[in-house]
């Protein structure tokens, strides 16, 4: 089904009951008043509180997919979506549920040569006394621990003293029982946006991220203006390049579509760029870096929603009819 912004009447898909909630609902509104803007009919869809199958009650002919996190960037909307045959935005059911698993992530590019940190994963099973204690022998000092199925920094900790590495453990495990532990890179932190099918992804330009402290957390990211955003990156051109290259060959890894956003800490030993994470389904508030970016590049925010939603499709629509 293509895209008609005559006919089309689109829901925004934003809230949901993951622990990103609270941004997703300003990712939702801020896409929902700009293609308002355009002219598009669009209404706000809050999963939490109305059942998806309302969606084809409501007659709508295509998703914008404004969650975050569980239940809204896992592929379980994705599939929900299929089912009904709505065309949606961004990566489809397999690439949502990978890069929203931190670990399968990681275990794709490493088969594919693309260069992540090295990392132990914890299933409930192997978060021993014993396990534990090897962990920062194995990895080195600081590392990072953190929720594999969670985004925007919720549950992460930075382990400086093998002292804080219980606690660590603890608070991710109060987000997801299986605990991901990363060796950490001492480095500059950038992200880069990345639009398209896999086939003809294109890389946006790259967004320097200078954070107090290096404290990229949960708080800084949405709700503070402490954190300082480089686009241009002010990175020498080869970098810049190289780094849109490794994105973009982390997209195509995956199967990803539409539109995401690699995060990539640049070692300052060797200047080397290691992948942390793919972001499916991006923030699109007013701290975002996909806008950010985007802008940098020509693409106002409204036009950058138009075009993503004029990308929206199915996986498949082979034996789909609608009611």
């Amino acid at each position: 089904m293509g895209f008609d912004p005559n006919k089309a009447k689109v829901a925004v898909l934003m809230g949901g009951p993951s622990a990103e909630r609270e941004v997703s609902l300003m990712s939702g509104n801020g896409v929902l008043q700009a293609l308002l803007s355009k002219g598009i009919q669009a209404v706000a869809f809050d999963p939490a509180h109305t059942p998806l199958m309302a969606l084809r009650e409501q007659g709508i002919s295509h998703a914008f997919i404004a969650l975050h996190g569980r239940h809204g960037e896992d592929g379980t909307v994705q599939g929900a979506l299929e089912l009904m045959g709505i065309p949606y935005t961004g990566s489809g059911v397999m690439a949502s549920a990978i890069a929203m698993d931190k670990h399968m992530t990681k275990r794709l590019w490493l088969a594919e040569g693309l260069s992540t940190p090295a990392s132990i994963w914890l299933t409930p099973a192997q978060q021993t006394t014993q396990a534990l204690a090897d962990i920062p022998k194995q990895l080195g000092l600081p590392l990072i621990v953190k929720p594999p199925h969670e985004g925007s920094s919720i549950g992460v900790t930075k382990v400086s003293q093998a002292e804080q590495f219980q606690a660590a453990i603890e608070l991710a495990t109060r987000h997801d029982p299986y605990v991901l532990c990363e060796a950490f890179i001492q480095g500059e932190e950038v992200t880069c946006p990345v639009l398209g099918d896999a086939d003809h992804a294109t890389a946006l330009p790259v967004v320097r991220i200078a954070a107090p402290e290096g404290a990229y957390d949960y708080q800084n990211k949405y709700f503070t203006d402490a954190v300082t955003y480089h686009c241009p990156s002010g990175l020498p051109a080869d970098e810049e390049q190289a780094i849109q290259a490794l994105s973009v060959a982390a997209y195509r890894a995956l199967g990803c579509r539409g539109w995401g956003r690699a995060d990539v800490m640049i070692r300052a030993s060797d200047r080397q760029p290691f992948l942390l994470e793919m972001n499916t389904s991006p923030g699109m508030t007013s701290h975002s870096l996909v806008p950010m970016s985007a802008k940098a590049a020509g693409i106002d925010y409204a036009d950058l929603c138009v075009r993503l939603l004029q990308a929206a499709r199915l996986d498949s629509t082979v034996g789909i009819t609608r009611a």
